[in-house]
């Protein structure tokens, strides 16, 4: 066989391969002309989450950063906003099944990545821990944090969870089910430490007298966040970055955010 055939045939079975590809089926249509026919865009967030996604007990609607976020890009398509509440442990399950784009202070993360589509960074948000102010000094590294005596507290099922297992698996790793409550237990004694987004830790300080975050503007880790999409809608995909951009240049998001961190 002549190597220009050979070569023919290769292209031309890659070619196949792409054209067959669901991403990039172009008879699907674009989740971003779904979402403009139903004039509803389902928003999956956690609800446990500040200043990102907060639903506290008993209520009705759901605040933070993530959340007016949400009410800024159904707005700019001339749709309603519908908040689906998930678990960090079923994010992406809930995500693929109900909704049509996830926002809630969602890290950045290559096995994220292999499922779904991420718009653009909207933040750069590393670890950092957050303490008793009286032991700031005890635990200013991973290294430090990382021994048998310490006691991390940690909710299940996200990236928090994960960088506790890969960093501090020397200290004590306690599992707390409900993040809208689990300063407390470092605030009353039955844990020592949280590592979680820096930004979280810099507003939970605030919140929360006596607790102190830990070089919060050096992170221990680097982190961006970003929305979830669905996997191969590049079309929906360059509306929302579109979308975030314009937000960003027109000092909507600067004013969601501070609005947000009070």
């Amino acid at each position: 066989m002549a190597v220009g055939s050979k070569t023919s045939r290769l292209a031309a079975g890659a070619m196949l391969a792409l054209a067959s590809t669901p991403a990039l089926a172009a008879n699907e249509p674009s989740r971003l002309d779904q979402v403009v026919e139903r004039k509803v865009l389902n928003i999956c967030t956690t609800g446990d989450y500040r200043p990102f996604s907060y639903r506290p007990d008993g209520a009705n609607d759901f605040v933070g950063i993530d959340i007016d976020l949400g009410r800024s890009l159904a707005k700019s398509l001339d749709a309603e906003a519908v908040f689906i509440q998930t678990k960090w442990s079923n994010l992406l399950a809930d995500f693929k099944s109900q909704c049509d784009i996830a926002m809630s202070g969602i890290s950045v993360t290559l096995p994220r990545q292999r499922e779904t589509f991420f718009s653009e960074m909207y933040l750069v948000n590393g670890k950092a821990p957050i303490v008793r102010c009286g032991e700031v000094a005890k635990f200013q590294t991973t290294e430090a944090i990382n021994q048998p005596s310490t006691r991390v507290v940690v909710n299940p099922g996200g990236t928090n969870e994960r960088f506790a297992r890969a960093h501090l698996a020397n200290a004590q790793i306690q599992l707390f089910p409900d993040n809208r409550v689990i300063w407390r237990e470092i605030a009353e004694g039955r844990a020592d430490v949280m590592v979680a987004e820096s930004v979280e830790v810099k507003l939970q300080e605030k919140l929360h007298p006596g607790l102190c975050a830990v070089n919060p503007d050096q992170p221990l880790q680097y982190g961006e966040m970003g929305f979830l999409l669905p996997r191969g809608d590049t079309v929906f995909k360059a509306y929302v970055d579109q979308w975030l951009h314009l937000t960003k240049a027109s000092g909507e998001f600067g004013r969601i955010f501070d609005a947000n961190m009070k």
